[in-house]
């Protein structure tokens, strides 16, 4: 018997292992019985799916028993980005909305996102009760199915494409009148997943020339993990260089995650893209409120937040924490350092393409390239250097290390004292002069996460080796 465990962003599991037809059943019979003893069944729920293998076929077993319990379906009628889903449950006051998608994982997984009726992730209270749905429909309880030709008799299930209403929404977060200032040239990769058709299609009704690449659906990903990391993006760094562009702009598989590289063909930092768009938010807009950040984000949003008078809330990992105080704080901006990002006027999901419209207008506004916005905001703030490391773990090499984080409070670290411990998720280890260390396991991957910041790159590097060898890590970085 297959143990449902939803990580932070949804379950997922292999095609074929665990991620079965008979499992998709369990887990959507448990999302139906959510719905309908908190009252939110007569809402409808939508169901969205993305480009990887047999997803539509996936999103389908899922209508089917939606339907077969007498709640109405509205189902995309194409692959679609996740924030596109949860976007749609605002426009039907929807009780929620089923997405299939293993996010950024390796292509021989998929999984399933249940995205509740405020239309951000589901937050540990909603997941834990589905999972206990999920033992109770094991234990001998009913999964109901209805063939979709009578649903659409009965009027339970319509297909629905929200394209021009998410373009819609998303230009009214942004700032059109920039694009025609200084229009842009800018390359696009979906990396072949359902961001496929979106930026492609906004930027040029903004005014901007675009080139797009890996931009159809391949449940492959072209051999590789649909993650817009700085090692997964070549294809695109090679593109801007090549054409001579401005920028170029990368989603992961469903569209919630966003990748930035800049006209010299070099990453952008997620974590130096959020603090960028705080400044440029501040100098654009008029709306303020506090900047959440999780656990793991870089602390140089705290000094720029603090030296222009707002809060800062700290999260644990994951953006369904994130998206509670967008929702609940009224925060101007809300971010995780893996390429999460959504702000205030927008659904509280992250939004990959939200955020790739924003640093294309944010180098429209300014006409000025990452790397010199980059230098004007560190000679302003003084802020610090980040990294991430991701050591691939054995699952009894990831218990080890947990174990091992419980004891370990070192007095100093690479020469420099200890201010405090934080030990909500993993260990983070701050340090007096502003420096720190995070160590946790991943929720949705076998590796174990270091994350890092400190005043340079020596820092940065004197501080991983030294918390790698306390702990007996041995590095094998992805």
């Amino acid at each position: 018997m297959t143990e449902i465990k939803f990580g932070t962003d949804g379950w997922r599991a292999i095609i074929a292992k665990d991620f079965t037809f008979a499992n998709i059943q369990l887990v959507t019979q448990a999302i139906a019985n959510y719905a309908k003893s908190n009252n939110l069944s007569k809402k409808g729920i939508v169901i969205g799916y993305d480009n990887r293998f047999l997803s539509e076929h996936f999103a389908a077993e899922c209508a089917r028993v939606i339907t077969g319990n007498g709640i109405r379906v509205m189902a995309t009628a194409k692959a679609v980005p996740t924030p596109l889903a949860a976007h749609a449950i605002r426009v039907f006051q929807a009780g929620g909305a089923i997405m299939i998608t293993a996010s950024h994982n390796p292509p021989e997984y998929n999984g399933i996102k249940f995205i509740p009726e405020y239309a951000g992730p589901a937050l540990p209270e909603v997941t834990d009760a589905i999972e206990e749905e999920v033992r109770r429909i094991q234990g001998g309880c009913r999964i109901y199915e209805l063939d979709l030709k009578e649903a659409k008799a009965l009027e339970l299930f319509k297909e629905i494409d929200l394209d021009r209403n998410y373009f819609d929404q998303v230009l009214k977060v942004v700032q059109p009148e920039t694009f025609r200032q200084r229009p842009l040239k800018i390359v696009v990769d979906p990396m072949y997943g359902s961001g496929v058709g979106y930026l492609d299609r906004l930027l040029p009704e903004l005014g901007c020339e675009v080139r797009a690449i890996n931009n159809y659906r391949d449940p492959l990903f072209g051999g590789a993990i649909p993650e817009p990391t700085d090692a997964g993006l070549a294809d695109l760094k090679r593109s801007v260089v090549h054409y001579g562009y401005d920028l170029g702009l990368a989603l992961d598989a469903d569209g919630d995650r966003f990748g930035i590289v800049d006209e010299q063909g070099d990453f952008v930092n997620p974590n130096c893209l959020a603090y960028l768009l705080l400044e440029h938010l501040l100098a654009t807009r008029t709306f303020r409120g506090p900047v959440c950040r999780s656990l793991s984000t870089t602390h140089n949003l705290d000094r720029i937040a603090q030296q222009n008078g707002l809060s800062v809330i700290e999260t644990r990992v994951g953006f369904k924490y994130i998206s509670e105080c967008l929702r609940e704080k009224g925060c101007i901006l809300g971010v995780e350092e893996s390429g999460g990002l959504s702000i205030f006027g927008h659904v509280p999901e992250k939004d990959g393409i939200l955020v790739g419209l924003l640093a294309a207008e944010m180098i429209a506004a300014t006409g000025k390239t990452f790397s010199q916005l980059n230098q004007e905001v560190v000679a302003k703030y003084g802020l610090m250097e980040t990294k991430r490391l991701d050591v691939k773990v054995t699952a009894a090499e990831r218990e080890r290390i947990l174990l091992e984080l419980k004891d370990y409070q070192p007095k100093s670290l690479a020469g420099v004292a200890v201010d405090k411990f934080n030990a909500t998720e993993g260990k983070k280890i701050i340090l007096e002069d502003g420096s720190w260390v995070l160590v946790r396991p991943s929720g949705t991957e076998p590796l174990v996460r270091i994350y890092i910041e400190a005043p340079s790159q020596e820092r940065i590097k004197a501080l991983g080796q030294e918390v790698l060898n306390s702990l007996s890590i041995k590095m094998e970085a992805r």
